[in-house]
């Protein structure tokens, strides 16, 4: 009996190793890397996990050892004891130095993404200016600045319920919301960020094509909010639309005529 529950203690960490490591291997639950900063977000995610592992392996192999080494009949009485400090102090220092490893090991990823509104020097020479993507209990709508490159002007224009991007080409842009709490997801650009009203708050994203797209030319992913915003909340469904860069130059331009057309031409 007792070498069956020590097999037992044994088989429960080798199990699940082994299950995390087969479903990563297959690609589940991660869903398609399309982003830049795709890599070292995954990277992040890996951590914990293989953290949590590596504990949960030897917290099983120790409590196997101690079942099996202590689970004798003997004929003296147990001891009382009153703990020990060391072990104590070690048992606290250890989870202390395992936060502050996943705290400073993130800093440098999400500088790069955000958290710096100003990138560095030559970083995104390339960038492009969406303006802004904002967020109400209606719909997501994009605010594209006019001829003139900048945001904030009247001749910005609008599209609704779509962010059209170019592919890989970095894309700055500010995340406001209309009227309460908002949560920008896209799980391809491995992107989540909180709109908060009255706060513009900058998102940089770089985004390629699915590689069955490729000659396409256009790729479409889900926008969503994955916050319970309201009422409307099952209404903040839209996509986005990733174009190769003269596809998106081409729309870029027949949106914003269509912005300042009024219809007219649909009248004709």
């Amino acid at each position: 009996m007792r070498s069956l529950a020590f097999l037992l203690l044994i088989l429960v960490p080798v199990l699940g190793v082994w299950t995390c490591v087969w479903a990563q291997a297959g690609g589940w639950p991660t869903p398609l890397d399309v982003a830049r900063f795709g890599g070292q977000i995954d990277g992040l995610f890996d951590l914990v996990p293989w953290m949590a592992a590596i504990t949960f392996v030897g917290m099983e192999a120790l409590l196997a050892w101690v079942f099996f080494k202590y689970s004798r009949r003997r004929p003296d009485k147990a001891v009382l004891t009153c703990g020990d400090h060391k072990r104590e102090m070690v048992c606290s220092a250890i989870p202390a130095v395992l936060l502050l490893l996943i705290a400073f090991s993130q800093m440098g990823t999400w500088a790069g993404i955000g958290l710096e509104r100003d990138p560095p020097e030559g970083e995104y020479s390339s960038a492009s200016p969406i303006g802004e993507l904002w967020a109400s209990q209606s719909d997501w709508r994009t605010r594209y600045p006019g001829r003139d490159g900048q945001p904030g002007n009247s001749d910005d224009f609008e599209h609704a319920s779509e962010l059209v991007v170019p592919a890989d080409t970095d894309v700055v842009f500010d995340l406001r919301s209309r009227d309460v709490d908002h949560v920008l997801l896209v799980p391809e650009f491995r992107l989540r960020q909180r709109a908060l009203p009255g706060h513009a708050i900058p998102v940089r994203i770089r985004a390629g094509l699915r590689p069955a797209d490729a000659e396409r030319g256009e790729s479409s992913y889900d926008l969503l909010c994955a916050e319970l915003c309201g009422w409307g909340h099952f209404k903040l469904a839209a996509s986005v639309r990733v174009m190769r860069r003269d596809r998106f130059d081409q729309w870029l331009a027949e949106a914003e005529a269509r912005w300042f057309s009024n219809g007219a031409e649909d009248a004709r």
